[in-house]
């Protein structure tokens, strides 16, 4: 059973929910120019507020601070979507690279090796060497540092060619590595 403390604190916050809920929506409209998005950033920003409401409804102004909030969620929101568009523009294949007569049992067996490696180091290798990334876009793929890349990239290396035994070599690896890119258009399907 609620309090009338909290009934009342219930009663207050669906007010401001009717009155303002609408300008908010707006708000994250015009801020991410995504109409889908506004009515989840409203409902996300009111969600917090609710969950703050006691200190909420006593600010000066608690409507400048619902739309600080959903600039906040904004702002997170077209962050978010600008380092998707970053990823993709990384991994988009720029033409078609095709590998003339692969050595589909060396691909296999690279495969096979690089799902057995740790998300992290399966990834630096992939993206250094399928991929042909630097160091710093493969960082800034993973959101990783520059230095992660590099232990994480030698790691897996070695822990590949410990798997692979003689055919660990890394100009095999990355030539199986390449020709599965080649098959797949160079990104995952």
């Amino acid at each position: 059973m609620g309090t009338v403390v909290d009934d009342a604190a219930s009663v207050e916050f669906h007010a401001f929910f009717e009155r303002h809920y609408a300008e908010l929506a707006r708000l994250a409209h015009l801020l991410t120019g995504e109409p889908d998005a506004a009515d989840d950033l409203a409902a996300d920003a009111l969600l917090a507020l609710w969950h703050r409401w006691d200190r909420v409804r006593a600010a000066d102004r608690p409507v400048a601070y619902a739309r600080g909030v959903v600039a906040n969620l904004a702002r997170t929101r077209i962050r978010g979507a600008v380092r998707e568009r970053r990823r993709i523009a990384l991994f988009w294949p720029r033409g078609e690279e095709r590998t003339e007569n692969p050595d589909v049992a060396g691909v296999v067996d690279v495969q096979e090796a690089l799902r057995r490696l740790p998300f992290r180091k399966r990834a630096c290798v992939v993206l250094r060497h399928a991929f042909d990334l630097s160091e710093k876009d493969t960082a800034l793929a993973l959101g990783i540092s520059v230095g992660t890349v590099k232990s994480q990239t030698s790691k897996g290396m070695a822990e590949l060619h410990r798997l692979l035994g003689s055919q660990g070599d890394p100009r095999r690896v990355h030539a199986a590595m390449a020709a599965r890119a080649g098959e797949s258009g160079g990104r995952n399907r």
